[in-house]
């Protein structure tokens, strides 16, 4: 019965995705050739609303919904490792469309042409775990 809580909130995560237009292929198109600003707000509001929370969580010692503290573990000092990860994913999401939490909103809505995808991220997962050991950290 824990896992309620989790679907909830998936479900809800999902609406607000599909009714603010997040997941529409179209919105992210234009994002990428940089024609409107709809994309770029979403994303600026979630990371403005990330740092406000990291900063009272850090400064109220506030805990896990369980009671559990929260560790926020130090930022990686290496710039090439986020510009590498972050060039992939683009791609990535470029190519696709969607980025993963997307994907599964996405097919929830009736595309199911994002199978296709969400089995070449589980692919792409797979084989990063193989490679993980040879991969600078």
């Amino acid at each position: 019965m824990n896992f309620l809580k989790f679907l909830f909130v998936g479900i809800l995560f999902g609406i607000i995705l599909v009714k603010s237009e997040a997941v529409s292929w179209y919105r992210i198109f234009e994002m990428f050739k940089f024609q409107s600003f709809h994309m770029y707000g979403i994303i600026g509001s979630a990371v403005g609303l990330g740092i406000v929370s990291v900063y009272l969580i850090k400064k109220y010692k506030i805990k896990s919904i369980e009671g559990q503290k929260i560790n926020i573990l130090a930022k990686n000092k290496s710039f090439i490792n986020y510009l590498l990860g972050g060039t992939i994913f683009g791609l990535g999401w470029a190519l696709a469309g969607a980025c993963p939490g997307p994907m599964y909103i996405l097919l929830g809505t009736g595309v199911f042409s994002m199978l296709i995808v969400i089995a070449a991220a589980t692919l792409g997962t797979f084989v990063y775990g193989l490679l993980k050991s040879k991969l600078p950290h």
